[in-house]
């Protein structure tokens, strides 16, 4: 196994990931020996189609609890350790809310302001999926586009 650098679209390092003998490149994505595609490479593949796919998704994550990035689609321009962050700590204070509130287990939390909205679903396994919107977003089928790429993240982890 050689560890080699996993990137975002845009060709930023995105972090390490361990991968056995890469055969080349399918056009942003590596092939090992046994012509799998790696989980870095299926979660941005995932991650893409959520912006793609939602015309109102301006970028889409997925972060650790502990505020790691694990893979993104993010603009260029954009902070990957601070979006991170950010994430991680909102989520942490939503479970808090849920608990202390009695209101279970924290599944999605929004937050809107006035150029559109930062939504986080749980996506188990102590990760966070984040969607970044333009204000007019229809937040219910963002909701079920969520779950959907949330069902896809969990069959990859």
């Amino acid at each position: 196994m050689r560890k080699v650098a996993a990137t975002r679209g845009n060709g930023r390092p995105n972090g390490y990931v361990n991968q056995g003998p890469i055969l080349g490149n399918v056009g942003s994505t590596r092939v090992t020996l046994n012509g799998a595609m790696s989980r870095v490479d299926n979660l941005n593949r995932i991650l893409r189609r959520l912006l793609t796919g939602s015309p109102d998704v301006e970028a889409s994550a997925l972060i650790s609890e502990d505020g790691l990035m694990i893979a993104s689609a993010l603009p260029a321009q954009v902070d990957d350790a601070r979006v991170a962050g950010i994430t991680a700590t909102l989520a942490s204070l939503g479970m808090r809310a849920t608990s202390e509130l009695e209101r279970g287990t924290m599944g999605e939390l929004l937050v809107g302001g006035d150029r559109g909205y930062a939504v986080m679903l749980a996506t188990g396994s102590g990760t966070l999926l984040l969607a970044l919107t333009s204000k007019q977003a229809k937040l219910g089928l963002l909701f079920l586009d969520m779950r959907r790429a949330a069902d896809e993240i969990r069959k990859v982890l």
